[in-house]
Order: structure tokens, then sequence, then C-alpha cells
């Protein structure tokens, strides 16, 4: 079986490409936002009855229109929320409490014999808002400006100065909004974030609120989409590999978009540094039209490649380049592994040709007396555990987890089941997603 390619549903042990990044000398930007937000658990008095789940759920359809094969859902009509006071930038919060982001509200209990003890008897459930002051320069104005969120639980509806953004219902995803529509060029904005956690919507403690980390991220107007770069292994052997990479690019500009697209590969060390020279390239020209977007493929050989395995975590790290009239307009970063694997009959599973059996485990996405809001090093202590025990396999169940497990799994050497809901055609609890 190929190296890199997907199983149907959450049958999948693989390697993934790691989270999206920008290089040093990339135009775009990737900011932290988890400092400085101001939170009330509580929702706004003049919400009235237009905001119920399944009119979130409604709402924020438009939000994933570029990772559908239906066909695009509408964007809803007027401003959504906008008469919400909670939601306008001159709202008053300075009386709700700051906090940095991630943020679990559950864990801060307090314990209840009265609620489930599947759920660990926290109050994780209810309505709360969230709330961030910034200023984007003037100098950023024709760049476009988003807000990704890595998780947030759950039916999210954000508003960036009163106008509606967009959001997303499902608590495990990591998604994004497109503020620049409404963006203050040189002035300060306000993003008002709210979250609906229904009561009896798991069957194990999920947590409530931001409990995974909040980005800013700034592009020119032509630039690599959203997860758009695919790494595919499709030839492995011990005297060389093939790395195809497909790159998806956006063109939202006015005019016809004259490109040079290139990737480099280098084999990255221990600590995950570029080691020596690309060991591997490649280049071409290609022309988006204006207003539209394509994809780019490129294939790369690569001489006695190191062998991602459970034993060495070996990593490479695409750069993808996107150069205009001799600029450079975009570049990213996507570490990947090359090795195959294959379910066989007679053999079980292979893992680069050799039998391995997968001895692993179930994990929820909270950390203990941590909660659910992200830790890096509670997630890499829990992997270096699990390892030490003879786990070599995660399924994360039974959601997508956070990005940072991902690519600790990926580093320090562990399979991967990657799985997406808990429940398919019925439900096991009154309020599933």
């Amino acid at each position: 079986m190929n190296a890199t390619r997907l199983f149907p549903l959450a049958l999948m042990f693989l390697l993934p490409v790691s989270n999206f990044a920008a290089t040093a000398d990339s135009p775009r930007e990737r900011i932290s936002l988890d400092a400085g937000w101001r939170f009330i658990k509580a929702d706004s008095p003049d919400v009235g009855t237009n905001l119920t789940d399944a009119a979130i759920a409604r709402l924020d359809l438009a939000t994933g229109n570029a990772f559908t094969t239906n066909a695009p859902a509408a964007w809803p009509d007027g401003n959504p929320g906008g008469d919400i006071s909670f939601a306008q930038s001159g709202f008053d919060d300075s009386q709700w409490r700051l906090l940095n982001l991630p943020h679990d509200w559950g864990i801060e209990g307090p314990f209840k014999q009265s609620l489930s003890g599947g759920t660990g008897r926290l109050p994780w459930f209810g309505i709360a808002w969230y709330r961030k002051h910034l200023d984007i320069p003037a100098a950023d104005a024709g760049k476009k400006i988003y807000l990704d969120v890595d998780g947030a639980m759950s039916y999210a509806a954000v508003w960036l100065n009163g106008k509606f953004v967009g959001g997303w219902p499902y608590g495990y995803s990591s998604w994004r909004v497109d503020l620049t529509p409404y963006v203050k060029f040189g002035g300060e904005n306000v993003i008002a974030i709210r979250l609906n956690n229904p009561p009896d919507s798991s069957r194990w403690y999920p947590g409530g609120g931001i409990y995974r980390n909040v980005w800013l991220v700034k592009t020119e107007p032509v630039r690599v989409a959203q997860w758009g770069n695919y790494i595919t292994t499709p030839q492995v052997g011990p005297a060389a590999a093939v790395v195809r990479v497909n790159t998806k690019i956006i063109n939202e500009t006015t005019n016809d978009a004259a490109l040079t697209v290139e990737t480099k590969l280098y084999l990255l060390d221990t600590n995950g540094k570029k080691s020596g020279k690309a060991v591997g390239n490649y280049s071409r020209s290609v022309t988006i039209p204006a207003g539209s977007n394509a994809t780019s493929q490129g294939e790369i050989r690569v001489a006695n490649p190191k062998q991602w395995s459970l034993e060495q975590p070996n990593l490479y790290v695409a750069v993808t380049t996107l150069t205009q009239g001799g600029n450079v307009v975009d570049e990213v970063e996507n570490n990947f592994g090359i090795r195959t694997i294959e379910f066989t009959a007679t053999g079980g599973f292979l893992l680069n040709g050799k039998r391995v059996p997968i001895n692993g485990v179930c994990d929820h996405a909270d950390l203990g007396a941590l909660g659910s809001a992200i830790n890096t090093r509670g997630l890499e202590r829990q992997v270096q555990i699990l390892k030490a025990m003879g786990c070599n396999a995660i399924r994360t169940s039974h959601n997508p987890p956070a990005p940072e497990l991902l690519d600790l799994c990926d580093r320090l050497g562990m399979l991967v089941m990657d799985e997406s809901f808990d429940c398919w055609e019925s439900g096991k609890t009154r309020n599933d997603y």
C-alpha cells in the first residue's frame, strides 16, 4: 500500500503531514493570539432565540466551503447576531475575567455529585463568551487576515467588530474564519466568540471553552491555501524514494498570477532543525487565473532515504516557495516522514515491509487533572510514558486531536489512528454531534 494514502473514515494508521507553518523569510505571518482574552460564563441578555445550536450549525456551514464536495453553502443573509451587545466592538468588557488561552472552564469546577460520573461530575457544559482586543497595523492593508482556531468546545460563532464572520459547530475540529472584510487597519479590532456546549453531548469529559491554541494569520492575496500542501511517497525503497508534492495555490487578485513554485526537501535533525543542504527539489512555472485557484504537482527523488519508524522517527521538511516577479509572495513548511504501511491478511500490519504488532490505546483528549486545555509538555509526557509501557499506537478517541499531539507522535515514533467522530448513523447521548 502507498506510504501515505489515507484509509476510509477513521481506519488509518499514518504519519500525517505536520501542522502548516510559515518560514522566517515568508511574507506570511502566524501570530499566537492566546494572551489577553476577556471571558464570561454567561450569555448576552439580548441573544433571544435565534442562536440555537441548529441555527449556529447552519450559519457556520459556509466556513467549510473550501473542504466540501457538496455545493457551496450560501453565506447567511444580513449580519446574524449583529445586534447582540456582547458581539459589539464598543461593549464594555472590562469587568470580565482576564485570561490566556488555551482555557477549559469545566476543570475549574466545582465538582457536583448530581452531575454525570462519565464526564467527571464537572460543569463543562453551558454558554460562554470570549472577547479579544487587538490592533492590526495600517501596513497590513491589502493582505488577507485570518483567525485560525485549533479547537473550541463547541458551536462556535465569531464576530469581528460586530460583524458575523463564521464559526464551527464541532468542538474537536481545527478551523479558520476570514476576518479581512471587517478589519480596521491601523486601529483597534475586537473579536467576539460565543460558545454553547450542550449538556448530555458527550460520553467522556470533553471540557469547555477555547481549549486549544488560536492564531492570527496574515498572507498575501496570492498564497498557498490553508493545509494546501499534500505530500505522498508513491515509491519508497532503501536506495531511493519519490516524494510527490501537490500544492494548492489561491489567487484572490483581479489579475492572472504568473508564479514560480519551488519545493526543497531537507532532513531534520533530532532537534527539528534542517541538517545540511537540500536533499532534493523541484521548480516549475504556473499561471493562476484571476480570482481562481489551481494545484501544482511536482516529484522529488530522494537518494538513500532515512525512513520513519517507531525506533527511528526520521523526519523531513518540505519548504514550498511561491515567487512572483522575482519577489517571494509566500513560503510554508511541512514536516513529513518517508515510510510504507500495509495491512495484510497473512502478515498483519507492515511498516517499511516489516511486521509490527500494534499495541495501542484509546486516548481521550483531556490531560486528567489539567483538563482539556492543551499543554504540549503534558501531551509529550503522556506519549513518552505510553512508549515506555510498550505502546506503539494511539487511537484518538473519538475525535480529531490537537495538532500538537500529531506532531509529537511524528517526532517520538508513535502510530496514530486519527478518528473523526464518536457517532455516525446513530447517537449515543441525547445531544451527540
